[in-house]
């Protein structure tokens, strides 16, 4: 079950976190790995993880958030593939704390055009490849801040609702092409970024600030990329063929349970 053989996945902000897991795994069940990123270094990183589990991968540094490049990135990633792209993954994503008191022109602007604009880039270039090829799977990586005030993140819970909303229009405006398109809505998840927040926000009590926030879940712990990427797995399988249109919460609890 569950296996990508014959796949080609494209995998955006795969260097690192979540994108890095999903890209791991895609690899591990057969698919050939397109890493987009915007860091070189993380790229090549995962490709080499990738080759030497004996899988196939490769990164092409495109910036999400410029259609020209995205559609050029595209178009070099079908041309290695025989033309096909048969999963795109919109993960790469940035992050804001602040409320509509202390979010900027600037901040919101940036947020949107990585988080909302590289999503739309890349389906606009990716579906349309779908759907002369006769068929793919869209998965976008959203959030539970799309569902429930998240202090602090006015911004950054706005991109993902848009996300959201994006994901069940594509759903419903390719379902008769076999194009599916779903997202996923993790609560927190213990990635690098966690980290380099609590260092750079909490010096010296990083460790009491990681067990406050796995606490704030009612599972008692964050997440771990390897678990948002087995719902990826299973979302971009054939074994999720009969499944479009949906917003999967992968959040221990929160939603449901506080």
């Amino acid at each position: 079950m569950f296996s990508l053989s014959g796949k080609t996945a494209v995998i955006t902000g795969a260097g690192s976190g979540i994108g890095r897991a999903i890209a791991l795994l895609f690899a591990k069940r057969g698919a050939r790995v397109e890493i987009i990123e915007v860091s070189e270094e993380n790229a090549k990183a995962v490709c080499a993880e990738i080759d030497a589990a004996g899988g196939s991968g490769d990164w092409q540094i495109c910036d999400v958030g410029d259609q020209g490049a995205v559609k050029k990135t595209m178009d070099t990633v079908a041309a290695r593939s025989g033309g096909k792209i048969d999963i795109l993954v919109n993960n790469a994503g940035i992050a804001h704390i602040g409320t509509v008191l202390t979010t900027t022109e600037d901040d919101l602007d940036r947020l949107y055009r990585i988080n909302v604009k590289g999503v739309y880039n890349c389906m606009h270039v990716a579906v349309a490849r779908m759907v002369e090829q006769g068929g793919g799977v869209v998965l976008n990586m959203s959030s539970i801040a799309s569902s429930i005030g998240l202090q602090d993140r006015f911004a950054y819970s706005m991109t993902k609702g848009a996300v959201e909303i994006m994901t069940l229009s594509v759903a419903k405006d390719f379902i008769k092409h076999d194009v599916r398109c779903n997202c996923i809505c993790p609560a927190r998840v213990h990635t690098p970024f966690v980290d380099g927040y609590l260092a750079k926000t909490y010096p010296g009590r990083e460790a009491e600030m990681f067990e406050k926030l796995s606490q704030a879940q009612p599972i008692g712990r964050m997440a771990q990329p390897d678990e948002v990427a087995a719902l990826a797995l299973y979302l971009c399988s054939d074994e999720a063929s009969f499944v479009t249109g949906c917003a999967y919460p992968i959040d221990g609890g929160a939603l449901n349970l506080r």
